[in-house]
């Protein structure tokens, strides 16, 4: 245990503050890295845990449930979520149950079931509570909310290293990779670094195209579907 008011400090590093997305992109891995420096250099005897959650965008996001009814596949109810994390991962050295209570796993967003989702709209708190599940159910299935608990490794209780897999979907925009120092339950430190990810090449002249200029681009993928059928009607005319 560490006594008294001074505390550790977290000096967090990442080997790639920028990740570029390319046609070819089929998943990356980050690293996270760094030291703990404690007051006077002494290192407690007891263990210490190192969690790091790279999450973001954030983004708003309106679920729908569909229900059959007479056959007819209906919207039977649905939920807006003011903020929700279009990614998140958590890597860790063992299970975060083995680590936090429930209490500091929601205070800190510590694991999927514990993601404050931020709803916005007035559902009764069963049917809300069912939503929340679902998405977070949704995006793990598709590889968008990650538990990685033997992704962390602590040497000599003073050098770490995380690494976290970035899969192929995942969206482009700001990141935050958040590092946590936690002992005996409670978190200690905590330090944050900022990652972007972004597409590159002819993808990003797209992305920026149909962002900036989005008449133009609309124009232009009309004009190209209108040679292409021409091309592809001279072909089939000839054959």
């Amino acid at each position: 245990m560490l006594l008294g008011q001074a505390r550790p400090r977290l000096v967090p590093a990442v080997d790639q503050e920028e990740i570029e997305i390319i046609y070819s992109f089929t998943g990356s891995e980050l690293m996270v890295f760094g030291a703990i420096l404690y007051p006077g250099g002494r290192v407690p005897e007891d263990p210490v845990d190192i969690v790091v959650v790279l999450k973001g965008p954030e983004q708003s996001i309106l679920l729908r449930e569909k229900q059959q009814r007479m056959g007819i596949w209906i919207n039977a109810a649905q939920a807006r979520f003011r903020s929700a994390p279009a990614f998140y991962a958590i890597a860790s050295a063992r299970p975060m149950r083995d680590i936090v209570d429930e209490r500091t796993a929601a205070i800190y967003e510590l694991g999927v079931d514990s993601l404050q989702l931020s709803p916005a709209s007035a559902n009764p708190s069963e049917e809300a509570r069912r939503f929340e599940e679902g998405l977070v159910e949704l995006r793990s299935r598709n590889g968008l909310y990650i538990e990685q608990p033997d992704a962390v490794e602590v040497t000599e209780g003073v050098l770490y290293s995380a690494r976290i897999d970035i899969p192929a979907r995942v969206p482009v925009g700001e990141y935050t990779a958040e590092t946590f120092l936690i002992q005996d339950g409670r978190v200690l430190a905590g330090e944050v670094r900022e990652i972007r990810i972004g597409k590159s090449g002819f993808e990003r002249f797209v992305a920026t195209a149909s962002a900036e200029h989005g008449f133009f681009y609309g124009l232009a993928a009309v004009i190209l579907s209108l040679l292409l059928g021409w091309i592809a009607g001279a072909v089939f005319r000839r054959l």
